[in-house]
């Protein structure tokens, strides 16, 4: 059987690890990148993530016969609707599906009619309406730009000030036409939890459980970023927990988008906080998450190409996903400054790296004329794997420290809920 010529779409972390998994692939004859960053290189067409022609021109000329997209853009801009219409195998929802997060006021209305758990909210469209709710709710409060806004469009307000702060960023114009709405919702407390599973529109399978760090600072301080990096799996996560999100998170959403006639094939993305009253759905996303994606992949024993076509074919009720029997640990090295303004083009300098439990994924990584440069917020993620999550920290930490990357910005603290938590 000949091998597959598979396409990536995207140039962050998440598509270098999707890129890696997928080149080990013996099914995988050929590989490309676009547009990729200096991680991938040697895999790299200079299409753009959002240039849904230019793909789809690339795909056909090339005769590729898997594409895989990582970012949301290209989904909530029709790519797979446009792909499957010339009959080219495409992995991820129809635009349609993708509306699940490119509009959080349509996924809080499924959430509703398929009696999905999740905080109690209002939708505003009204800046003034919206202000007189937060009002009189008060704080702590959760305030979301409808729309796509690259993991910065939340803010959890602590004070009634903040909240109303937020209110206007927003509504005022810093996120475009994904502002012109609003969700509030209850800040519901907890331990958070991201769920990724594959889907076909029927089943849908669990990727391994993981802890995300959204906020830029250590101790969860800071800025909501689009994650400083991440752990799997959590001591706190369970079969039975994994099970309960299934029956009344996961099988629910798909019975209900079936019925809507936009069935959902890709990953759905489960963004959840375990309560005291149980799991609860956060958001929805509609692909692979970054960085949750780097540590996913490190620990997928499975080839991944067979499992991507299942979810494109119906078939992944006969499909079985074996994980590695070990804990990573992803640390984001970001640029000074970041998620504020940041400069670019900063040289960077790596170890050789002699240990499959040590990985390096670019995210915002170009070649320069002296060699590989920061191009982005987001430089790096740092990977760690072993046997507990002590010996996984140790690893990534102690690669960030042979990693040349003058005045990088990073959180020292990956994993530290789950350092204090023990199983039950």
């Amino acid at each position: 059987m000949k091998g597959k010529r598979i396409l990536v779409v995207g140039s962050g972390g998440r598509e270098h690890a999707l890129a890696w998994k997928i080149a080990q692939s013996p099914l995988c004859a050929d590989l490309f990148v676009a547009p990729g960053n200096a991680g991938t290189e040697k895999w790299n067409v200079p299409i753009k993530a959002n240039d849904i022609q230019g793909l789809l021109q690339f795909a056909k000329q090339e005769a590729i016969d898997l594409t895989v997209v990582g970012p949301e853009e290209p989904l909530s801009l029709g790519i797979v609707d446009a792909f499957e219409a010339e009959g080219i195998t495409i992995f991820g929802p129809t635009e349609k599906a993708a509306r699940l997060e490119s509009s959080k006021a349509l996924a809080k209305a499924v959430m509703k009619e398929a009696r999905v758990p999740t905080a109690e909210y209002e939708i505003f469209s009204s800046l003034d309406e919206a202000r007189r709710y937060i009002e009189v709710k008060g704080a702590p409060i959760v305030i979301k730009a409808d729309g796509l806004a690259a993991g910065k469009g939340v803010i959890v307000a602590n004070s009634k000030e903040e909240a109303l702060q937020g209110l206007e960023k927003i509504m005022g114009g810093a996120f475009g036409e994904a502002g012109r709405k609003v969700v509030i919702e209850e800040c519901l407390e907890g331990q958070e939890v991201s769920l990724l599973c594959f889907c076909d529109g029927f089943t849908a399978l669990p990727m391994v459980a993981v802890q995300d760090h959204k906020r830029a600072l250590d101790g969860d301080r800071g800025l909501n970023t689009g994650g400083m990096g991440t752990y799997s799996p959590p001591p706190f996560w369970s079969k039975e927990l994994e099970k309960e999100v299934m029956d009344k998170i996961a099988l629910p959403t798909l019975a209900l988008m079936r019925q809507k006639g936009t069935p959902f094939k890709g990953v759905l993305f489960l963004g959840l906080m375990l309560t005291a009253q149980g799991p609860k759905v956060l958001e929805y996303n509609v692909r692979f998450g970054d960085p949750e994606t780097q540590v996913i992949m490190t620990l997928l024993k499975s080839d991944l190409v067979p499992v991507l076509e299942a979810c494109i074919q119906g078939r992944l009720q006969e499909t079985k996903i074996d994980w590695l029997d070990e804990t990573a640990v992803c640390v984001v090295m970001a640029a000074p400054g970041y998620p504020g303004s940041y400069p670019q083009g900063i040289p960077l300098g790596f170890p050789e790296i002699t240990s499959s439990q040590e990985i390096i994924f670019h995210a915002g990584t170009s070649r320069g004329a002296q060699g590989i440069v920061s191009s982005g917020g987001r430089v790096l993620g740092v990977v760690g794997r072993g046997e507990s999550l002590v010996a996984a920290r140790e690893r990534a930490y102690g690669l960030i420290k042979r990693i040349d990357f003058p005045g990088a910005h990073y959180r020292t603290d990956i994993g530290w809920q789950g350092l204090n938590q023990k199983k039950d």
